[in-house]
């Protein structure tokens, strides 16, 4: 398979590359290094956050390499203890320092806290973007309703609801959704924390497409509207992989013997658990 060229997955509000690098549980040196890695495999999409604690790292890396900053999409994710308008606009001013940047590209609201007004928060991201602080906003983990009750109280589009999204957890009508009100749906751990690696269906399609099972679950993912991915890779190799799945396209068929939702097979319960245990309440 040949080297291929990342496209851009586009809305009426916002084009961003359709695969970038995450960075969740990448800290200090190793987030460094897997930002060099991805930029120099032609990554044009970074996606961090203030609760994975490696802001600095990743805008280090940037600074630090030969790609225009003007040539990466940048995400950062608001931590959602921050629940006033005034605390919100400090953590963006802290997230803009510790990256070392004016603005960024998208910002969202990383969780839905129990104990805040969604009103608040959409209109204190709606008003950094008002401010320059970024040019999109959006918001992460949030299911239809409460994604359909937060665009109607932001004052600027919500371009994406970044979720987890894997062919063993498809989110049907979260995506239906999206595609239908032209949202975009970031897909995070889209390699299943690494379940898709084993996988026998996975890799018995794959072999006809001479595609690895990761570069199979990432082009099942890609392949839908609207769909941008986001997998976490520390390895230039694998990270040259991810970004070739794009150098082929699953048939109707494979793409629907792949789609296997699965409780069992899921991180969804690990990951929430986990960036629940941040929150109040």
């Amino acid at each position: 398979m040949t080297e291929t060229t990342i496209p851009t997955v586009e809305t009426d509000d916002a084009a961003v590359p359709a695969m970038g690098l995450g960075t969740w549980q990448l800290t200090d040196q190793t987030a460094y290094d897997a930002v060099r890695a991805a930029l120099s495999v032609g990554l044009r999409h970074l996606d961090t956050a203030q609760l994975y604690d490696n802001e600095w790292a990743v805008g280090r890396a940037l600074a630090d390499s030969d790609v225009a900053r003007e040539d990466v999409f940048l995400t950062t994710k608001v931590d959602p203890t921050n629940t006033s308008r005034e605390a919100i606009a400090d953590s963006v001013a802290g997230s803009l320092d510790r990256l070392g940047v004016d603005s960024v590209d998208l910002l969202l609201i990383h969780w839905p806290n129990p104990v805040a007004d969604l009103e608040t928060v959409m209109d204190a991201l709606s008003a950094a973007q008002e401010r320059g602080q970024t040019r999109h906003v959006g918001v992460s983990n949030f299911g239809v309703d409460r994604l359909d009750r937060a665009r109607r109280l932001a004052s600027v589009p919500v371009v994406t609801n970044q979720v987890l999204f894997h062919p063993f957890h498809p989110q049907h009508e979260l995506l239906d959704y999206c595609q239908r009100e032209g949202v975009l749906l970031t897909a995070y751990s889209p390699l299943a924390e690494g379940a898709a690696l084993s996988d026998d269906v996975l890799a018995d399609v794959g072999r006809s497409y001479d595609a690895t099972p990761a570069q199979v679950a990432l082009r099942w993912a890609t392949q839908h509207e609207n769909v941008v991915v986001i997998p976490k890779s520390t390895s230039r190799a694998h990270l040259a992989e991810n970004r070739d799945s794009f150098g082929f396209t699953l048939s109707r068929r494979d793409h629907d013997r792949i789609t296997r939702p699965s409780l069992l097979r899921t991180a969804r319960l690990a990951v929430g658990s986990r960036l629940r245990d941040a929150l109040p309440g």
